[in-house]
């Protein structure tokens, strides 16, 4: 069963295909490959939700001390029958928190085509006080769907801590228009193909061994927020005159453009 209901710190980087090389055969000795996909690889499509006047997109860009999205993420090919997470994330300080639920896609979807002041408990799905409590969430920002994310990702876990999770996404791609995630995970790359974005997941703080690893392959930590950054490629124009774009490349500009 999924955890529904956790915690942790994570610890963002964006680095390039030989640095995953390099790192994946230095982590060996202590990381194993998570159990779900094959060898712990598989695809990650997240439906996204905002306002319009943006203030998921702003309140994250800000770094708000106290912030909050909603997502609906499904893992793989997933038909209206399959298992999806709807799930709210909260970040205070550096503390990541999660509330989530599974439903079938198709109840998701039912949810989200009803009228915003919905009856939690009208739904099946695994825990009805998280629904509520997204279904407040949406009625308190006026939430509806904007885009889907999606993007490939090789998930590794602590050999002997299970809880020290490291991710690595590639192929971030984004859309803004067939907004239902069993509709497949294309759309448009929104960082260099030739970069990954990782991630550090720990309960406390990164093991000595990790953090030497970390720097010998000059790994250093870099704000790769995907719901910004593909939020502001399919904003094409305003945001980026604005000044808000994430800067999502190394040592240079991808395609002689700043990201």
């Amino acid at each position: 069963m999924a955890i529904e209901i956790f915690s942790r710190k994570e610890q963002k980087y964006l680095i390039t295909r030989k640095q995953y090389e390099a790192l994946i055969h230095e982590l060996a000795p202590y990381m194993r490959d998570d159990r779900n996909g094959k060898d712990g690889r598989y695809t990650v499509s997240s439906l996204y939700f905002d306002n319009a006047e943006r203030a998921i997109y702003y309140e994250t860009k800000n770094k708000l001390r106290y912030r909050q999205k909603l997502r609906l993420r499904v893992y793989g090919d997933t038909g209206p029958d399959g298992l999806a997470f709807f799930e709210v994330k909260q970040k205070h300080g550096k503390v990541v928190y999660k509330r989530r639920l599974t439903m079938p896609l198709s109840e998701a979807h039912r949810y989200l085509a009803a009228p915003i002041f919905g009856l939690a408990d009208d739904y099946e799905s695994s825990n009805p006080q998280v629904l509520r409590e997204i279904d407040y969430f949406r009625r308190l920002y006026g939430l509806e769907p904007t885009m889907i994310v999606a993007y490939d990702r090789h998930a590794m876990h602590g050999k002997s801590d299970s809880d020290l999770r490291i991710t690595f996404d590639f192929n971030l791609r984004c859309r803004r228009d067939e907004l239902q995630l069993d509709k497949g995970p294309h759309g448009d790359h929104f960082i260099d193909p030739g970069l990954v974005v990782m991630e550090v997941k720990v309960d406390h703080s990164v093991p000595l061994w990790l953090a030497r690893i970390l720097q010998k392959q000059n790994c250093e930590q870099r704000s790769a927020s995907k719901f910004c950054t593909s939020t502001e490629q399919l904003a094409e124009t305003d945001l980026v005159q604005a000044g808000f774009a994430e800067q999502t490349t190394i040592g240079g500009d991808w395609h002689g453009k700043n990201q």
